[in-house]
């Protein structure tokens, strides 16, 4: 299990997270999602020991991980640009990772070679960007870690690799109870894969918890009336949007799924539709409400 209590960062006086208190349980895979410069990849790099809090605590399964290399080898974080000895092969690289992950297993790295169409003696610095994360995979998953910290973990893979790496995942988490934490902006991938999601805005967590759960939080309606309505008459349910096209709005809000309906029902529609939500549209319609990226 991860847990954060309290944990702030700040870099040269500015306020990346602020007293975050955050439960990842063993096993399970959690999305990580946020507008850019959110503190996504702070708070994995914390998580992993790379970087220290400035207060709270970062356990991992009880044990503090800042500067304990014990606990730092059960954990494998992946940056967005995966770091590579210069002028080195992904061979010379597994020999690497070998020296401080010993539990590096060599028929994982096998299988996985023969899945990701990667040359092993080639100099990495001669790969594309897509291939460069699938050697940084390839060398993050032999590692077999307890813990999984992926940055961007989809970017620049084809769909077969996406797939592929998805199916990897699924399979060690049951085979082990390996815990993920991916960070991406690709919400239909991670919509895909986790079971569990968190929302980081303004320096903290501010949503967290099962995908479903989240989805079922969040409900979208198509109005239509017969008369005149204004905006306002939706003012009781706090939409976090709202448009309208002559008498009809399509409206998303949160709460009790039962409360909003009967509430819109007291406005006497014509027509009422329920439309269908997916992750990355409850993401755009969660930060719209917070001031994020709406039209001038």
């Amino acid at each position: 299990m991860i847990q954060l209590t309290s944990v702030s960062k700040s870099f040269d006086k500015k306020l990346v997270l602020d007293h975050i208190d955050w439960t990842v349980k063993k096993g399970s895979v959690f999305g990580l999602v946020g507008p850019n410069g959110a503190g996504k990849s702070t708070l994995l790099r914390l998580i992993s020991g790379v970087l220290q809090a400035d207060s709270g605590t970062v356990l991992v399964d009880g044990d503090i991980v800042y500067d304990q290399p014990h606990i730092k080898r059960r954990i494998l974080f992946l940056a967005d640009e995966p770091f590579f000895l210069h002028q080195s092969t992904l061979k010379e690289m597994k020999e690497f990772y070998k020296i401080f992950y010993p539990a590096f297993d060599e028929a994982v790295y096998a299988k996985l070679l023969n899945n990701f169409p990667i040359n092993e003696n080639e100099k990495i610095n001669t790969f594309s960007k897509g291939m460069k994360r699938q050697a940084g995979l390839i060398l993050a998953l032999s590692v077999s870690p307890d813990v999984l910290l992926l940055d961007e973990a989809f970017d620049g893979l084809d769909p077969v690799m996406r797939l592929t790496l998805k199916r990897f995942i699924s399979n060690e988490i049951l085979n082990r109870d390996m815990t993920v934490v991916i960070s991406s902006h690709n919400l239909r991938e991670l919509e895909d894969i986790c079971d569990q999601i968190a929302l980081i805005d303004h320096n903290k967590v501010v949503m967290s918890g099962d995908v479903d759960v989240i989805k079922g939080d969040f409900h979208k309606y198509q109005i239509g009336f017969n008369h005149d309505v204004e905006n306002s008459a939706f003012d009781s349910l706090k939409p976090i949007h709202l448009e309208r096209l002559g008498n009809v709005f399509t409206l998303v809000c949160k709460g009790n799924k039962d409360e909003v309906k009967a509430q819109i029902d007291d406005l006497q529609p014509a027509l009422i539709n329920e439309l269908p939500l997916n992750l990355e549209e409850i993401f755009v319609y969660e930060m719209e409400g917070r001031g994020y990226g709406k039209s001038l």
